[in-house]
């Protein structure tokens, strides 16, 4: 059973940073390509970042430098670490995961398995 839980989301100031955490169980850890992605109200869901077998990470043109993607493989956790947070990175983020895919997509709908996902409010 795959299942992903994501946490640390919250409200913080403008500026301010956050690290949210996604919790992977059901799949062999260095099996699958893990993607963050993000839904603000009235919008469609975006990619973030993702993060490859390999440790190859990949970021959305406008979040490059502020958002870093990392996994930790004791833990089987894959975080988010955002910087610099403005109001319209609001929004529920979310983790997904894919094993063994041909590329590690930046499109939500690629990803077989999906986290309930954690709210970011920036203000």
């Amino acid at each position: 059973h795959v299942q992903l839980v994501e946490s640390g989301g919250g409200s913080v100031q403008t500026g301010g940073s956050l690290t949210l955490s996604c919790a992977v169980s059901g799949l062999p850890h260095s099996s699958y390509c893990l993607g963050w992605f993000r839904q603000a109200p009235g919008k469609e869901r975006e990619g973030v970042a993702a993060l490859d077998r390999d440790g190859t990470t990949s970021y959305a043109d406008s979040l490059k430098g502020r958002f870093t993607i990392s996994r930790d493989n004791a833990k089987r956790t894959v975080y988010l670490q955002m910087t610099g947070l403005q109001p319209e990175d609001s929004g529920l983020y979310y983790c997904a995961a894919v094993p063994n895919p041909v590329r590690c997509s930046d499109r939500w709908f690629d990803f077989a398995y999906h986290g309930q996902g954690t709210q970011v409010t920036v203000s």
